[in-house]
């Protein structure tokens, strides 16, 4: 017998017998991963791919990743395989699901949220920069967070507007000196200056000081930290190091534990005494007085201040765009301010919920541009999203546990099919018209520029207000604004947040 077998103990047979052996493998896994799904649900209409692990698709990912070009990669790719729907699935390596469906949508984030979540992959992959805090986390340790940050944003902070008012002012001081400015750059400065004061009780200075290591090094780790979410199960190929990904963040560490000290120097009786009506209280104070864990500490602040810097800074630039490009909303807007506080008064919490037009323009902002355009949830258990599935694109699609389900609000809020026909005289959906907003709702769950359910941004207030207030400060003080991009469009640059991809250059008149 082992005469017999020995001439096929030579090293090629041996290969070839392995490389049979993995096929068989991957095909009786196949075959059992596709039983599973069935007793869950259907499949959604596959995307393509010809390569092993999908790495055509991952170069043409890549490749409008570069040339900002996300969203027609997206609607490309639902038009050319998603069976006239909204939802398509593909292979990286694993499965992955790709939706910009309303159902889906509510049930990944509302009435299924149990059955989804950030992962343990997303949080080991985000964890050098935002750690363990509310954007990482699932199940006790998001709760956790959830409970630890919530009073921070409760009617009484957000309507203290101080902060915002001191900063304000720096801006409008430099608005009316510089001339054509890149109105991102500038926001980007003052956004940082209100969120460090907010936080931390001391503001980074970042408008009065262009060249801040700290903001430099913020920017760096979000900007290599969108690069590794983009390159899925592939991301191990980054040289992270070489690319300055772990300096900023050591950076980014080296400037909040300052803050971190300070705050820990006080006694817990101390901390506990301290009310947001006393000098110097501070939002690290108060999750301090909760917790002395200098790791949480630092994974929460860093976490906020990503949500409250971007996205705000990204928002008023989208707002400041389309006022540029359409003086007679922005007309319309300035009236509204002059008829609620005038030329001078700053207005109050109260005067903001009252402006109506201003509301309309910031809602028409978001329906267009909305902070986070892709997102990403996996799969926590076995279970179905509710459509998208089966030869007619309406069936449940079975989801095995670990699958990848990303999905986007900027296609979704773009979807004609989601508003009111053309005939009806609604406007068209492409345009910036605030006017839209008089009369109208959009349908349940496609509208959801702070996504929703349990997980819905605390901040959301904060943020809102925020742009609110500067708005009318800035159109107190300025007339009008005047785009001076000569015809080009902004472009959407997709890092965590949607940001213009081409300078936003304005004057302030």
């Amino acid at each position: 017998m082992p005469d017999l077998l020995r001439p096929y103990l030579s090293l090629p047979y041996i290969v070839l017998l392995l490389i049979a052996l993995r096929i068989l493998y991957s095909q009786g896994l196949k075959l059992y991963k596709n039983r599973r799904i069935s007793q869950y649900g259907a499949r959604a209409p596959i995307r393509t791919t010809y390569l092993p692990f999908g790495l055509d698709m991952l170069y043409t990912a890549i490749k409008h990743m570069l040339a900002d070009k996300n969203y027609e990669q997206w609607l490309k790719m639902f038009g050319t395989y998603g069976n006239g729907g909204y939802t398509v699935e593909a292979s990286l390596g694993e499965r992955v699901i790709l939706t910009a469906e309303p159902d889906n949508v509510k049930a990944i984030l509302a009435t299924q949220f149990k059955d989804f979540g950030k992962g343990e992959k997303f949080r080991k992959e985000w964890h050098p920069f935002l750690g363990n805090g509310i954007f990482t986390t699932d199940g006790e340790l998001w709760h956790s967070s959830r409970q630890l940050l919530r009073p921070q944003f409760i009617k009484d902070r957000i309507s203290d507007l101080a902060i915002f008012e001191e900063h304000v002012q720096i801006l409008m001081n430099k608005l009316g000196k510089d001339g054509d400015i890149d109105m991102l750059d500038y926001l980007f400065r003052y956004t940082l200056d209100a969120a460090t004061h907010f936080l931390l009780g001391k503001s980074v200075g970042s408008q009065t000081n262009p060249q801040t290591e700290f903001a430099d090094a913020f920017y760096q780790a979000q900007r290599i930290q969108s690069i590794i979410a983009r390159m899925g199960p592939l991301n191990w190929m980054l040289p992270r190091r070489y690319m300055g990904y772990y300096s900023a963040i050591n950076s980014v560490n080296n400037f909040v534990e300052q803050y971190i000290d300070q705050a820990l120097s006080l006694s817990q009786a101390e901390l506990e005494k301290k009310t947001n009506h006393d000098e110097g209280y501070t939002f690290l104070h108060a999750i301090a007085s909760y917790t002395r864990d200098r790791t949480v500490l630092r994974d929460q602040l860093v976490s906020v201040l990503l949500a409250g810097r971007d996205t705000t800074a990204c928002m008023l630039t989208w707002a400041i765009y389309e006022l540029s490009k359409n003086p007679e909303i922005m007309t319309k807007l300035r009236q509204e301010i002059m008829n609620q506080v005038g030329p001078e008064r700053a207005p109050t919490y109260q005067d903001l919920k009252e402006m109506k037009y201003l509301s309309h323009v910031l809602n028409e902002t978001l329906r267009l541009y909305p902070a986070v355009p892709f997102n990403i949830r996996f799969a926590l258990a076995d279970t179905t999203l509710p459509t998208g599935g089966g030869p007619d694109g309406r069936q449940p699609i079975g989801i095995l546990k670990g699958t990848a389900i990303g999905y986007s609000t900027l296609v979704m809020q773009r979807r004609a099919d989601l508003y009111p026909p053309p005939g009806s005289g609604f406007p068209d959906i492409t345009k910036f018209v605030p006017e839209r907003w008089d009369g109208w709702t959009p349908k349940s769950w496609t509208y959801v520029p702070f996504n929703g359910g349990p997980r819905i941004c605390i901040g959301q207030q904060f943020a809102l207000t925020e742009m609110g207030y500067t708005l009318v400060r800035l159109f107190q003080r300025f007339r009008t604004v005047e785009n001076r991009m000569g015809g080009l469009d902004a472009g959407m640059h997709m890092d965590i947040v949607l940001q213009p991809s081409n300078q936003v250059r304005v004057a302030f008149r």
